[in-house]
């Protein structure tokens, strides 16, 4: 199937503020339906719909309405907002996927679906961790997203659906505010250095954690949506990576910006347990050989980008 016309559920998060536009781009604007249950930006260059993932008959509604071939479903709770609302996170991440497999098998619709590292838990090997190994995660946001991973895996074995996923690393971008995700820390960092030359870091200086700056993973979201189906060997959810880093790593290169910048640190236990789950490198390599996912940005260019941008966002904002 080809994407023609694309509805994108929660348009006006992290990733959908960057990937709304992006795909207009390539689609026009009239063919990219950008769906919010609360926040609306009405200059986003898309059909603003307002609706929920937990809302199908709306969903359904729009489909029809605007003759939709794919759904992108980037509603979800992050890690920590996960574990403060156990429920909610259930029903967001799970149910709200389930309604739109549901959708997709009935009116034969492509889906893309992401799912987090935060499938690997304590067990699986840390260090380049393979594309197929132990998963046992040990956190809410974990474990909807693996089940996540085998529900749209299962829609594809017993009803054909045309399901994509990948497992987005710590995703970083000046676009938006900082929110409530384990890998945050390393955007909040930012606005505290520049405002205030110090920082109180909730995870310990040596924490490693893989991250990817968010041009890459739009690039790569957008091949992989638009890759011929026979190329998707995966219907679980491909291993996504970059580069990594420690709080102390990020410090030492923002000094290069800020010499008198300061960083200590006040471990979060909640933050740093969920932390203490999560691999320190990914292997990607199936990514790479099956629909060409590839990465621009390095550790030091990606600082670069969030420094210069950030400060300029904040000089504007006085």
């Amino acid at each position: 199937m080809i994407t023609k016309k694309v509805i994108i559920i929660g348009a006006f998060g992290q990733i959908g503020t960057e990937l709304t536009p992006a795909l207009a781009k390539i689609l026009g604007e009239k063919n990219i339906v950008a769906l919010s249950h609360s926040k609306i930006n009405q200059d986003f260059s898309a059909i603003i719909e307002k609706g929920d993932v937990l809302q199908p008959k709306i969903i359904v509604e729009i489909i029809k309405k605007h003759q939709i071939d794919t759904i992108i479903n980037l509603a979800s709770y992050l890690s920590v907002k996960s574990e403060a609302d156990p429920q909610g996170a259930w029903q967001v991440n799970l149910i709200g996927l389930k309604n739109v497999l549901d959708i997709a098998k009935d009116y034969q619709l492509k889906v893309f679906w992401p799912s987090s590292i935060a499938v690997f838990g304590p067990t699986t090997p840390k260090i380049q961790t393979p594309q197929d190994t132990i998963i046992e995660p040990t956190t809410m946001y974990g474990l909807t997203k693996r089940a996540g991973e085998l529900l749209c895996q299962y829609y594809y074995l017993k009803y054909g659906v045309d399901v994509r996923s990948v497992r987005y690393p710590g995703l970083l971008d000046y676009k938006t505010p900082p929110s409530m995700g384990t890998t945050e820390y390393a955007k909040w960092i930012f606005y505290h250095a520049i405002e205030k030359g110090y920082y109180l870091c909730p995870l310990r200086n040596d924490t490693v954690l893989p991250m990817m700056y968010m041009e890459d993973a739009i690039r790569s979201t957008i091949k992989i949506i638009m890759t011929e189906k026979e190329k998707i060997k995966i219907r679980t959810s491909y291993n996504l990576a970059a580069f990594s880093f420690s709080p102390d790593d990020l410090a030492q290169e923002i000094k290069k910006f800020l010499p008198h910048f300061k960083i200590e640190y006040q471990i979060d236990e909640n933050i740093q347990k969920i932390a203490d789950t999560w691999p320190s490198s990914i292997d990607d390599h199936q990514a790479k050989i099956d629909w060409g996912h590839e990465v621009n940005f390095d550790f030091h260019k990606t600082v670069k980008i969030l420094f210069e941008n950030i400060k300029k966002k904040l000089a504007q904002n006085k």
